[in-house]
C-alpha cells in the first residue's frame, strides 16, 4: 500500500519498520495484500478494515512499500519455485520483526498464510478478517448499531477460500446477525456454495472455453434472491460480484459491499 493511499485513510497507520526502529513492534501485522492494495475498489475494504482497527484501539501496523505477495496466485497457477522463491522472502522479512500474528482481508492469503507456509518454516497465528471483527464484537470492543441495515434485504456470497477451504462459515453469518437485517441465504451456500470465478489464478487469465462464465452463474443465483445487499468477504469476489451486477445492469438496484465495509458503516466511520 502507497503512503498516498495511507494518507487517504486519515488515520494513524504505522509501518512495522518504524516502530522496530523505536524497539517496539505490533501485535499483529495487517497484511494488506496485492489486491488490497492496488485494485481501486479492494482498496475501499482495506480502508475500511483499517479504521476499525484504529477505532478499536488495535495495536496493528503495516508493512508498506516492504509488503510484497503471498505467492499464492503463482502457487495456484502451477509455478511452485516462483511461490516458494516469495514464501521465504516473506517468512524472512516476517520473522526479522519479530511478526507473529498476521490479520487480512484476503482469504487467499489468509489460507496459504495459514496452511503452506508453515511448511516452509513460516508458524503465525493467522486470522481472517471476519474472524478479527467477530472476535472484536464478542469481546465488546466494537458494537454494531443495528439500525443502519435494519431496513435491508442481505444476502452472503461465501468465499471458496474461506469456507470450504477452510471451513469458516460462522464468522461472517455471526456479523451479519448483528445488523437486525433481512438476511436471506443464497441456495447454494456453505460448503454448498458456488464460487465467484476468480479463484486458482483465474483473475489472472482469459475466460476458458465454455458458454456460460461462472461470475455471471453466480450473478444469476444472487438476482433470484433480489437483495438490497449482497455481502462478501474477500477482494476477488468482489471484482467479480460488482462486474455481474454491471453485466446484467443491476448496479443501480443492488450494492455489494464487504464485511468491512458493513461493520465500518455500523459504526458511522
Amino acid at each position: 500500500m502507497s503512503q498516498e493511499n495511507i494518507e487517504k485513510i486519515k488515520v494513524n497507520i504505522p509501518l512495522v519498520a518504524d516502530l522496530v526502529a523505536k524497539g517496539k513492534k505490533p501485535e499483529y501485522l495487517f497484511w494488506v495484500g496485492s489486491a488490497g492494495s492496488y485494485d481501486d475498489r479492494a482498496k475501499k475494504i482495506s480502508k475500511a478494515f483499517a479504521k476499525i482497527l484504529a477505532y478499536a484501539n488495535v495495536d496493528f501496523a503495516i508493512l508498506g512499500s516492504e509488503e510484497t505477495d503471498s505467492g499464492e496466485p503463482a502457487k495456484r497457477a502451477g509455478s511452485e519455485f516462483i511461490f516458494q522463491m516469495q514464501a521465504l522472502q516473506n517468512i524472512e522479512m516476517f520473522n526479522s520483526y519479530g511478526i507473529t500474528k498476521i490479520v487480512t482481508c484476503d482469504p487467499h492469503d489468509f489460507s496459504v498464510f495459514k496452511n503452506e507456509y508453515a511448511d516452509l518454516g513460516g508458524k503465525y497465528e493467522v486470522w481472517h478478517h471476519t474472524q478479527f471483527l467477530e472476535k472484536l464484537i464478542q469481546e465488546n470492543t466494537i458494537k454494531i448499531d443495528d439500525k443502519v441495515f435494519s431496513d435491508k434485504k442481505i444476502t452472503f456470497h461465501d468465499p471458496c477460500y474461506l469456507g470450504r477451504g477452510n471451513d469458516e462459515y460462522d464468522a461472517p453469518r455471526f456479523i451479519i446477525g448483528q445488523l437486525n437485517s433481512d438476511f436471506k441465504e443464497l441456495n447454494r451456500n456453505k460448503e454448498r456454495s458456488f464460487c465467484c470465478g476468480a479463484g486458482g489464478a483465474q483473475m489472472f487469465k482469459e475466460a476458458e472455453s465454455g458458454d456460460r462464465e461462472v461470475f455471471v452463474e453466480r450473478t444469476d443465483e444472487i438476482l433470484e434472491m433480489m437483495p438490497d445487499v449482497v455481502c462478501t468477504a474477500c477482494p476477488f469476489c468482489m471484482v467479480m460480484l460488482t462486474d455481474g451486477v454491471k453485466y446484467k445492469d443491476m448496479k443501480d438496484k443492488i450494492q455489494i459491499l464487504d464485511i468491512a465495509e458493513i461493520v465500518a458503516n455500523s459504526l458511522g466511520l
